[in-house]
């Protein structure tokens, strides 16, 4: 009985707590299972592997992919709406000859032709999908004005325990992610957003496991998959994950030669 009582009195701060109070606490667990402070001062990342995207669940394309990411100093507080990284993702061959390249709200397409200006569509669809994605989140956005963090509590996903946590911010973005109560890391993610053409709302899911310490304690899934609707769309399965690269500009920039080609239709 003595036991029973202790116990109790051991869950009772759990119980007392409110909505939001759990869903900070679930994202706190999170912040210090990817690395706390390393995973903050994180400065860039190279993941390479093998992308492979599908069509109605068949196989669409296969490469082999490099992607380079280097995040900005953000300012203080973070500012809404702002994508504070630069990404580089090279396919298939030597770097910069098959490659798109996302820096400061502009993105080009580069092959040996030169460099294609993405459309606003495929702009606006890697900023939205990048102020969503969890780790972005718990790098570069915590602290933003109006990000609010809300318990759904906890449920059982692919036979593993998990906790929910809504994350909304003051666009209206909202992002359901589930975090292992045994790691404490994201397992899944998911959003709903219009479609530019029917404006009915799309469900967007990314999968996260495999998880590596990838160097001083930082922790990143090498299985990544992406869903759309119940469908899968794409999936990265790394390699190798490094960070703290010291990257170059030159990754992240133009060549000055450079034929710059007429937007995408």
């Amino acid at each position: 009985m003595i036991r029973a009582c202790a116990i109790l009195l051991a869950l009772a701060p759990l119980f007392a707590e409110t909505n939001a109070e759990r869903g900070k606490r679930v994202i706190a667990e999170a912040l210090a299972a990817v690395g706390g402070d390393q995973f903050l001062h994180m400065q860039d990342r190279v993941e390479e592997g093998r992308a492979y995207s599908f069509y109605r669940e068949r196989l669409s394309g296969l490469a082999h992919a490099k992607i380079y990411t280097r995040y900005l100093i953000r300012p203080e507080p973070s500012v809404p709406g702002q994508v504070q990284v630069r990404e580089r993702q090279a396919f298939g061959g030597k770097r910069g000859e098959n490659a798109i390249l996302f820096i400061d709200g502009q993105g080009y397409d580069i092959t040996f032709r030169g460099a294609r200006i993405l459309t606003d569509e495929v702009l606006e669809r890697y900023k939205e999908t990048t102020l969503r994605n969890i780790f972005y989140i718990l790098r570069q956005r915590l602290g933003e004005p109006e990000l609010t963090f809300t318990s759904r509590g906890a449920a059982v996903l692919d036979n593993q325990s998990v906790e929910i946590v809504e994350i909304a911010d003051a666009a209206n973005r909202v992002v359901t992610v589930s975090f292992s109560t045994v790691t404490k890391l994201p397992v899944r993610q998911s959003t709903f957003r219009r479609d530019r053409v029917t404006n009915l709302k799309v469900e967007e899911v990314t999968l996260f496991s495999k998880y590596r310490d990838v160097g001083q304690g930082v922790m990143w899934p090498y299985d990544i998959q992406r869903q759309r609707d119940g469908e899968k769309i794409f999936e990265i399965f790394s390699e190798s994950v490094t960070i703290n690269q010291d990257l170059k500009d030159d990754l992240f920039t133009l060549p000055a030669n450079l034929k710059i080609l007429k937007p995408m239709k």
